[in-house]
């Protein structure tokens, strides 16, 4: 309960400034998503952790370091908001679904007055030692300022799934295919 009420202070700041400024048009907001998929040699079990917080810290590079508001323990749970700074800004992350077993994750991060982000993950056996892995972000601009960087990241995110799956598999040390 707590991080939802965390959650919707936030939201409730953020629509109070909203309503400050003249309203504008959505269309002039930019909005991309991209998907991207790959596989790992490895079963949903063992792969499935990865995709919490926490857990990406094992492959996700040095620039990913989250600060856990909650849990204090930084725990990977759904629920959980964590904050990751990005050069002078610092994104706000809520994970809004997190079930290992199902191999779902959703995650919710806003950078304030730049971007709002959704990040999906959907894990799928693909049979006993490998695991499907398919990637979903959904960007929005907060401000037409935003728009280009925006749509930087979302040409960023198309391409992330090599990367990703390399630094997966060497951090669950498989060999090279």
């Amino acid at each position: 309960m707590t991080s939802q009420l965390v959650v919707l202070a936030f939201i409730l700041a953020a629509i109070s400034r909203q309503q400050a400024e003249p309203a504008k048009p959505s269309t002039d907001l930019a909005h991309v998503s991209n998907t991207f998929h790959f596989e790992i040699r490895a079963p949903l079990s063992r792969v499935a952790p990865l995709f919490g917080p926490a857990g990406e810290r094992g492959w996700a590079g040095q620039n990913w370091n989250p600060e856990f508001l909650y849990p204090p323990s930084g725990k990977d749970i759904q629920g959980a908001v964590f904050q990751v700074p990005h050069g002078q800004h610092t994104s706000v992350w809520v994970n809004t679904l997190f079930d290992l077993a199902g191999g779902k994750m959703q995650y919710v991060a806003f950078i304030d007055e730049v971007v709002v982000t959704t990040v999906d993950v959907k894990l799928t056996s693909t049979n006993a030692s490998r695991t499907t892995v398919e990637v979903t972000y959904a960007r929005t601009a907060l401000r037409r300022a935003a728009n280009d960087d925006v749509r930087a990241l979302g040409d960023r995110d198309r391409d992330n799934g090599p990367g990703w799956q390399k630094d997966i598999e060497e951090c669950l040390g498989l060999e090279p295919k």
